[in-house]
């Protein structure tokens, strides 16, 4: 059981549908399960203690291995306790470990893992705007492979390699392009 043994009615409901839209949102490439509320649908073992993440996800692969967990917070529940009695532990385990807090609360949920040397893979924020939950990746660990698209290598100089001549404007392919011819109405008999 969390540190926090009562969140407020308002922020645990909050948390819950959070907690929804990220299973949901993870379903493309895992098998989600979540642990919503007091619920403990999904244990993890981490040393001796048994967890219960928020989210986890598993390998859609046939072995349904566990990739990594996602722990979803409040503005009452980043705090000390919170991060030793949880965040430790889902460090610990040897998958990827996410961090959703709220957007007001991402400097202290920084200073905790940082204080309590907590492995985090990526922190999260999360904003409500109307009806919507808007997400934004805050930090990303060192030992993650950055989100930034490859580009592609060049010949090294004095290789055999053709040079593609550099794209024409828009104007100018228009211009060379060959007109393409209409199609002829069928003649009846």
């Amino acid at each position: 059981m969390s540190p926090i043994l009562v969140r407020p009615v308002r922020e645990q409901l909050e948390h819950d549908r959070i907690i929804r839209l990220l299973q949901a949102k993870s379903r493309r490439k895992y098998d989600a399960t979540m642990n919503p509320g007091a619920e403990q649908n999904a244990p993890v073992k981490s040393g001796s203690t048994v967890v219960f993440p928020d989210v986890l996800l598993f390998s859609q692969e046939r072995g349904r291995r566990l990739q990594a967990v996602i722990e979803v917070e409040t503005g009452e529940s980043v705090n000390h306790l919170e991060a030793l009695a949880q965040w430790a532990h889902f460090a610990k385990l040897r998958v990827g470990f996410f961090l959703y807090v709220p957007a007001g609360m991402v400097d202290v949920a920084r200073r905790l893992c940082d204080d309590n040397h907590i492995h985090v893979k990526e922190i999260w924020s999360f904003h409500t705007v109307g009806d919507q939950v808007r997400f934004t990746l805050v930090q990303r660990s060192r030992g993650a492979p950055a989100a930034t698209p490859r580009t592609p290598r060049r010949p090294a100089a004095g290789s055999s390699a053709r040079r593609k001549p550099a794209p024409r404007s828009p104007k100018l392919a228009r211009r060379s392009a060959k007109p393409v011819k209409k199609a002829r109405p069928h003649k009846r008999r």
